[in-house]
């Protein structure tokens, strides 16, 4: 199995609060892990420190070591905007660029790298759209502002314009939660496709979906990592009582 992504003996503090301990995990390639938890476990806090969004926070110390291919993220020297470049991020609420259109939302991360091509962005566009499942809704529409669409094809756009830069992996913080079914349907089946050619990694408080689009679960508590396996294994026969108590909606 190849991995992609390697986390080891990760901690991270915001102040004198230690929010995620000493955690070890690997994300194989081409694959779905899911983080599962309750509220303020560290699910947030694990996935951004995988980008490096954590050097944008005041008072956070992040320690241990992240590797992407076995290179470490965080080494000497390494650029953190390289590093997202590589490593894409979704957000919980859609986030498109509200001033932009959806044809330069898109570009957005293109036009970054300080050269443009008409004709090769107007490739990327419709190679993102169309990965996707949104090219057929908005082709005709491409200046209209972006802030238009509806909720679930914002969310979907955002997907598109994080693989418009060609990343290697994918995270996603709850991206369904603020959809409705419709939308969320289309998420996770987007999800499945994608992961032929990204590695992704989402965190879900929907254990349903959880269970529906990944291979592999992580469940944490109180910034511990305290059992990560195969889906199937973690939600059939866990390990550890906590987990199958979280699972069965004992707490959580």
């Amino acid at each position: 199995m190849e991995i992609k992504v390697h986390i080891d003996n990760l901690n991270v503090h915001f102040g004198q609060t230690h929010a995620v301990k000493h955690v070890a995990m690997a994300f194989p390639t081409n694959s779905v892990t899911a983080i599962i938890g309750p509220s303020g476990c560290g699910k947030s806090t694990v996935l951004r420190a995988i980008n490096r969004m954590h050097d944008l926070t005041p008072g956070a110390r992040v320690a241990g070591s992240i590797t992407l291919d076995g290179a470490d993220i965080y080494g000497r020297g390494v650029d953190p905007v390289a590093v997202r470049r590589q490593i894409g991020m979704v957000f919980q609420k859609p986030n498109p660029f509200p001033a932009m259109s959806i044809y330069d939302n898109v570009v957005a991360g293109y036009k970054l790298n300080g050269r443009f091509n008409r004709g090769e962005a107007d490739e990327i566009v419709e190679s993102s759209l169309k990965r996707v499942a949104l090219w057929d809704e908005v082709k005709d529409r491409l200046r209209a502002n972006s802030m238009e669409l509806s909720g679930g094809q914002q969310q979907r756009l955002c997907i598109a314009r994080t693989i418009a830069v060609k990343p290697e992996v994918i995270l996603m913080d709850e991206p369904a939660s603020a959809l409705d079914p419709i939308s969320t349907l289309k998420i996770e089946e987007l999800i499945e496709e994608l992961k032929e050619k990204y590695t992704i990694i989402i965190v879900t408080h929907n254990m349903q979906q959880a269970a529906r689009v990944s291979d592999y679960t992580a469940f944490f508590y109180l910034g511990d990592l305290i059992e990560c396996g195969d889906t199937r294994k973690i939600f059939t026969t866990p390990e550890k009582k906590q987990t199958e108590d979280y699972i069965t909606g004992r707490f959580g």
